[in-house]
């Protein structure tokens, strides 16, 4: 994990590796970014969904129990989200290292859209 001051308050940015491992011992709330269209179509599983035109660091919850990690397409938006939240009052944020286009390229597991039946649908994403 990388880190950064930002007038006292501390922006971390999170390898998909060290995202998936937080994610399943249940340390962090992923939350997403994008937009319902992008979500829709692929997202990290039990990822929340705060779009970026509707973010609002008052509709997050607490980061007393767990690190809320951000995550959008490629960690632009991510990053301007934490930035908000920053600016709001966090003391610490996190977001994905390369966003949902890293977290694909590192081979993690996602919920993507089943193109037959336009179902959701697990995807296991292993290397070739």
């Amino acid at each position: 994990m990388q880190s950064e001051d930002h007038n006292g308050a501390t922006l971390e940015t999170w390898t998909p590796q060290e995202v998936a491992s937080a994610q399943n011992t249940g340390d962090i709330i992923l939350v997403d970014v994008r937009t319902p269209a992008e979500y829709a179509f692929e997202h990290v599983e039990g990822a929340l969904l705060l779009p970026m035109a509707e973010f609002d660091p008052a509709f997050l919850p607490s980061q007393q129990d767990r690190r809320i990690v951000l995550v959008c397409g490629s960690s632009q938006r991510s990053a301007k989200m934490a930035k908000k939240m920053i600016e709001a009052g966090a003391e610490r944020i996190a977001h994905l290292e390369g966003g949902f286009t890293g977290w694909k390229e590192a081979h993690q597991p996602y919920i993507g859209t089943d193109m037959a039946s336009g179902a959701p649908q697990r995807k296991e994403n292993r290397p070739e």
